[in-house]
């Protein structure tokens, strides 16, 4: 039989950041410096694929020290630990590295200094995400306030108007967080926001890529982990965006292709923590069916790299 045409959308930029990316070195590099196991605080990144694979080279994933060994190396994940962690952890004498991306610990430094300022923090965060917790926890109890909706806006109880300032989760959808800072500013005029935006570029940029395709796609598919915030953000996009079949998938078995019945034109992107093996592995299951041809849809290229944390460099 004659297979159907089909034309693929390949947003660009997709998969992975430059903070996961250095965060997924950061555990291959300290299992090469000191061998298996290294345990990992939290999944160094949210994605199975990945966790599975270092796991394999002798990554051990816990969700608290105290499932640590005191004689082994820990490396807490990308998206943050309150400042209580660390400090348990020089405070028990265990080697750590911290893995948190360098744009979240900007977060981080942003809170310290209002709060030196005097300042009570509003968050804009998803209650109970890894990074949330993590922002949050830099500063004493009651000193950040989070807020999830427009609607929390309203309900939300601060010590003084006057003396307020609010920082953002990175990896939110852009146009959702505009409307809660703008409803922010309504009620709190004196409001002091981020010196720079706080949704990291690629979160940003990967959205601005399924705003380009959404409109021309009969399906679009996120390749990512279902407890991916960023992930999930860029199906609430392509939704927006006028592709009403929007679906999240961790692995190319996870298809529906039921539900792509028909389909001429379908879009793929993939969250910031999925690597690029899984974006082949769906394409190579759409040849299986159809008679495709890939439209690659750049929008911005990227450059940004992080540096490793010194402990791990060859002189350190």
């Amino acid at each position: 039989m004659t297979k159907p045409d089909l034309t693929l959308y390949l947003a660009a930029p997709r998969g992975f950041c430059a903070g996961v990316d250095r965060a997924i070195k950061i555990v291959e590099m300290a299992l090469e410096k000191w061998g298996a196991p290294v345990y990992v605080r939290h999944e160094i990144v949210h994605n199975k694929y990945v966790v599975d694979d270092l796991r394999a080279k002798g990554a051990v994933f816990v969700e608290e020290l105290d499932e640590c060994p005191l004689d082994r190396p820990v490396i807490f994940s990308a998206h943050g630990v309150p400042k209580s962690v660390p400090a348990e952890a020089a405070q028990r004498q265990m080697v750590f590295v911290d893995a948190t991306c360098p744009l979240v610990s900007k977060v981080h430094i942003e809170a310290a200094r209002h709060h030196e300022a005097g300042l009570q923090m509003i968050m804009i965060g998803h209650a109970g995400h890894p990074e949330t917790i993590g922002t949050m926890g830099q500063l004493p109890e009651g000193e950040v306030l989070l807020v999830e909706t427009v609607a929390d806006v309203a309900q939300v109880t601060v010590r003084d108007p006057a003396r307020l300032a609010f920082v953002t989760q990175t990896t939110l959808s852009v146009d959702d967080t505009i409307d809660i800072v703008a409803a922010l500013k309504v009620r709190f005029p004196a409001i002091v926001g981020p010196h720079k935006e706080d949704i990291c570029y690629a979160t940003t940029n990967r959205q601005e890529a399924v705003k380009a395709i959404a409109p021309d796609c009969d399906a679009l598919l996120v390749v990512g982990a279902p407890n991916s915030s960023n992930s999930k953000r860029l199906v609430e996009v392509a939704r927006k965006a006028g592709c009403d079949y929007a679906q999240l998938v961790q692995r190319a078995t996870d298809i529906d292709w039921r539900a792509l019945d028909g389909a001429r034109a379908v879009g793929i992107t993939a969250g910031a923590s999925a690597p690029e093996v899984l974006i082949d592995e769906v394409i190579d299951a759409f040849r299986d069916r159809f008679a495709v041809t890939v439209d690659v849809v750049e929008t911005a290229r990227e450059h940004v790299e992080f540096k490793v944390p010194r402990i791990l460099r060859r002189e350190g």
